[in-house]
């Protein structure tokens, strides 16, 4: 059987914060899923045709959510408390690619977001569109979930396990 790519429109964004609005699930785009590797150079001695580069730490870039803005949500006043407070409270959030019948095919995990950017487009008059808030969190890392592996895992378990 030949398998395509998973489309990338069919998604859900879950935090981990309370109170939460069902609006709260809702985005238009996800951005910054994107992880790096620094390098630093060693130079061998005697050895002038090249440099080594050994990895240092991975780094992981801002991640950008945007949707249209909804007044109440309990993601902006979690935004609006850290603005205005200077109250963070790290929060994670489960990123969840869904197949055709709106099943996780695969995750990713970011771990302690904290907002650190929160925009709304420009109103303009001549145009009939919706107001979009964009909000740029920072995080230190993220994990990616295999729902397969997860779906194998605890196939295995349910199977050796006996009542």
């Amino acid at each position: 059987m030949f398998a395509y790519p998973p489309v990338g429109f069919h998604f859900l964004v879950t935090f981990e914060l309370f109170p939460q609005t069902p609006n709260d699930f809702r985005f238009q785009e996800v951005t910054g899923l994107e992880m790096t590797m620094e390098m630093e150079p060693f130079a061998e001695g005697g050895q002038n045709r090249f440099t080594w580069e050994l990895p240092v730490k991975a780094q992981y870039s801002d991640l950008v959510l945007k949707r249209g803005m909804f007044i109440g949500s309990g993601i902006l006043m979690w935004c609006k408390n850290a603005f205005e407070n200077f109250v963070f409270e790290p929060v994670n959030i489960l990123i969840a690619l869904l197949n055709d019948q709106h099943v996780p095919i695969q995750a990713w995990y970011v771990v302690n977001a904290i907002p650190k950017k929160w925009t709304v487009s420009a109103f303009d008059a001549t145009k009939s569109s919706v107001v979009v808030e964009s909000i740029t969190l920072s995080y230190q890392y993220f994990n990616i979930i295999s729902v397969d592996s997860l779906l194998s895992a605890s196939g295995s378990l349910s199977g050796s396990i006996s009542i």
